[in-house]
């Protein structure tokens, strides 16, 4: 293989830190289970845990590799692009490690694997997410954005918002009670969604205004929220008010809600801060 194949090099065979010290991260959190693994730090049912840990950062990634382009428009960091490819192949790496993890746990039983998926409406989704996460790694590759044209490629790869979806609906079905982190990612899809439908309608010169992008966080926030209102109303018949209001009340922990505005917030400053001169340009027209 040539060398500037590699993963961690540009495009002219040099290494670039950005994608070496992506491609180092990637491995993290498989070697992190696998270590909590082999220690006996994932609990009484450590396979089971195992499945989840790896399911879960394969949702982390995929969001993630949605949050480059948003992030690099916004902060005018173009060269965050060249990582994206790299965190999506990772995602797919991640929810393959899920399934056969899940294979795995059933005695590779394979015809009660196909009946569970078959069965569990939950399954059935989370493996839907995964056949379409494989058709987009599979064209990945320069090479095959030359064979299907670049406009055909890019409808193919819009469906990772619908895959994120299916893995958020997988994630929330499968939690019940424990709806701390789906809630969080339900509200973080919320706002890619929604940055994606402004930015074709709002964007100047590619880039969202940030008023935008601090109505959206507010958005995001009270969607949040209400959702989660709405599914303790409807499931455990919890009051919406009471719901609503322990959303800013830290007695029971930081609520989703909180975490989702702690996103857009920093989004917003970090945009609302690149967007400011330099002080060095201040300083110079102060003195002209």
């Amino acid at each position: 293989m040539s060398p500037r194949f590699f993963p961690w090099k540009d495009y002219s065979g040099r290494i670039s830190p950005l994608k070496l010290v992506v491609f180092v991260a990637l491995f993290c959190p498989a070697l992190w289970t696998l270590l909590c693994f082999f220690m006996g730090w994932l609990g009484a049912r450590p396979f089971s845990e195992a499945i989840h840990q790896v399911g879960l950062w394969t949702i982390r990634l995929i969001f993630l590799a949605l949050l480059v382009t948003p992030t690099r428009q916004i902060l005018q960091w173009s060269r965050l692009l060249v990582v994206r490819r790299m965190i999506g192949v990772a995602a797919f790496a991640y929810a393959l490690g899920h399934f056969s993890l899940y294979v795995a746990d059933q005695a590779f039983d394979l015809v009660k694997v196909a009946s569970e998926i078959a069965l569990r409406i939950y399954l059935t989704i989370g493996f839907a997410a995964l056949i379409g996460l494989a058709a987009l790694a599979a064209t990945s590759t320069d090479g095959m954005i030359k064979r299907m044209g670049s406009r055909n490629w890019m409808r193919l790869h819009r469906y990772i918002y619908l895959i994120a979806v299916l893995a958020v609906i997988h994630y929330c079905m499968q939690s019940k009670l424990d709806l701390w982190e789906p809630m969080i990612m339900a509200g973080l899809l919320v706002w890619l969604l929604g940055y994606r439908l402004l930015h074709r309608r709002f964007a100047v010169r590619q880039r969202l205004p940030l008023a935008w992008v601090a109505a959206l966080g507010t958005v995001a926030v009270l969607v949040t929220a209400g959702g989660e209102a709405t599914y303790f109303a409807l499931a455990y018949h919890a009051p919406v008010m009471r719901v609503l209001s322990a959303n800013w009340s830290f007695l029971l922990g930081v609520r989703p809600a909180v975490v989702v505005l702690g996103f857009a917030g920093v989004v917003t400053a970090a945009g609302a801060a690149r967007a400011m001169p330099p002080l060095w340009a201040k300083r110079r027209t102060g003195f002209a």
